[in-house]
């Protein structure tokens, strides 16, 4: 693969948008400590016990991290969610990252840039999972359209494990011209397709790249599809069409770690 020039500094494209004030949930509340992203106060429910609430409480007093337990009652009232599992933290407000800052992560660990760009997903479990991969595969940042998508609120933050802490998220105007930007900064876009033209394990992801993952129903938009580079296709061998959003990207990311795990490459 050759290079790509890289162009000017991106405009300003985080809208400034505050997400998700609260995180329930014992292992989410673990890795939200652990990110050290402005929690306020960490609330339990009086008497729940375990390992992970030992741990929980003991990493709270390291960050300084006030705890408070509640009733029942009072606790259910403050974090309705079923699944709390008698857990939450309470957070700052906190703000979507510029795409600058994205790029910046991977020019400071002199790694070619990995960016996620998620094309209107609109389930908050797909989602989730998205980040979740994504932070798992060394992905440096994550681009989401500021209309017509699913923002990065309480369901995300829980379906991701706590790993919407640990990654810069761009919220953008327009997909299409992001990855215009994105293509002068050096980076070449990879779209998952079901028609791609070519597997997604036949393909070169050792350079700065983007994966774009499009709408559960709809795919990719039109015009999305236009500025990818490579549409890339995940052989199926059933009878449906077509995998789960959160799946397909997951193989893609997962197939891209491997290729620059195994390569190691570095920016000169």
């Amino acid at each position: 693969m050759v290079s790509r020039e890289v162009g000017s500094p991106f405009a300003e494209t985080s809208e400034g948008t505050v997400v998700s004030t609260t995180v329930t949930g014992r292992q989410p509340v673990l890795e939200a400590i652990k990110s050290n992203r402005g929690i306020e106060k960490i609330l339990l429910q009086y008497g729940i016990h375990g390992e992970i609430i030992g741990r929980i409480k003991r990493l709270a007093k390291q960050h300084s991290i006030p705890v408070v337990e509640i009733d029942r009652d009072r606790f259910r009232e403050l974090a309705p969610d079923a699944s709390a599992q008698g857990v939450a933290a309470i957070f700052e407000s906190t703000h979507y990252e510029d795409l600058d800052t994205i790029l910046k992560i991977a020019a400071d660990r002199q790694e070619p840039a990995f960016v996620l760009v998620l094309d209107e997903i609109e389930d908050p479990h797909n989602m989730g999972a998205l980040i979740r991969t994504a932070e798992c595969a060394g992905v440096h940042g994550i681009v989401i359209p500021r209309h017509h998508s699913v923002s990065v609120n309480e369901t995300v933050v829980k379906a991701s494990s706590g790993a919407t802490l640990h990654l810069p998220i761009a919220k953008v105007a327009n997909i299409a011209s992001t990855l215009d930007e994105l293509k002068k900064a050096g980076l070449w876009i990879f779209g998952t397709a079901s028609d791609g033209d070519r597997a997604f394990y036949d393909v070169d992801y050792k350079d700065p790249i983007a994966v774009v993952v499009g709408n559960e129903g709809k795919g990719i938009r039109r015009l999305v599809r236009e500025k990818c580079d490579f549409l890339v296709r995940i052989p199926l061998y059933g009878k449906l069409e077509s995998l789960n959003a959160s799946v397909a990207g997951a193989l893609v990311m997962f197939e891209a770690a491997r290729v620059r795990h195994l390569t190691g490459k570095r920016l000169a």
